[in-house]
């Protein structure tokens, strides 16, 4: 499916609605999405790639498809192995302190975890240290104010979170599985984008809308419209030469 364009922006907006049904289907033409967006940029045959938060291995598994040599670190063991999933050559560890050296990555690649994280500046920072210089770091997160900010309960949300879960609860009898302070936080796009930009270890490749069908970077240009029309942030980013 070219990118962007109309109908890739359908075919995943259908998987994301079978979701809960069908996850295999959903996550797994994701992964083949994203994994496509990294090798237009970096051929990945023999490349380290470490997956950060990838959950069930979906995007390692594609990575690993692709021929890249690539690791799965995944804090939860429940997503670790949601699905009944096993799997392969996994560790069990935080984002925040990955079990790496210094540069020993030629890509960091984290997808729609960023807003799960109470400290993603730090989250960020840990990424860019494991990335060796002139490797790239992929970075997708749905923000706040997008439609699908409030995960579950969106576009409740806009109401406020309590009030959201408030009325999950009453129309599937269960708790929301995100509550917002704990394992959801309202991470925006302006203040990410003016903190990427004023770094100095990395340069920005691309910000974009991840799943939007045309004019994809030039969204993410105009306060405010942004944080509502591009729900869901994408950032490449090129881990500066030391």
């Amino acid at each position: 499916m070219r990118d962007p364009s109309i109908r890739r922006s359908v075919a995943l907006f259908r998987a994301f609605l079978r979701e809960q049904s069908d996850p295999e289907h959903c996550y797994g033409l994701l992964a083949r999405d994203a994994v496509q967006q990294v090798a237009r940029l970096v051929p990945l045959e023999g490349r380290t790639v470490v997956d950060v938060g990838g959950g069930s291995g979906h995007f390692t598994e594609e990575f690993r498809r692709r021929q890249a040599l690539c690791y799965l670190f995944e804090p939860d063991p429940r997503e670790l192995h949601a699905g009944g999933r096993k799997p392969e050559g996994a560790v069990v560890a935080d984002g925040y302190l990955l079990p790496l050296a210094d540069g020993a990555a030629d890509v960091c690649f984290s997808s729609n975890v960023l807003e799960h994280v109470a400290d993603p500046q730090t989250f960020l920072s840990e990424m860019i240290r494991v990335t060796r210089p002139g490797g790239l770091i992929y970075v997708s997160f749905t923000n706040w104010y997008s439609p699908w900010g409030g995960h579950e309960t969106a576009p409740w949300h806009y109401l406020g979170a309590e009030r959201a879960r408030a009325r999950y609860r009453r129309r599937t009898g269960r708790p929301a599985k995100h509550t917002l302070g704990e394992n959801l936080f309202a991470v925006h796009i302006g203040p990410t984008l003016r903190h990427v930009r004023a770094r100095d270890d990395v340069e920005l490749v691309t910000a974009r809308s991840r799943y939007w069908p045309f004019l994809a970077g030039a969204i993410t240009r105009v306060p405010g419209l942004r944080e509502f029309a591009t729900w869901n942030l994408l950032l490449i980013l090129r881990r500066c030469p030391t």
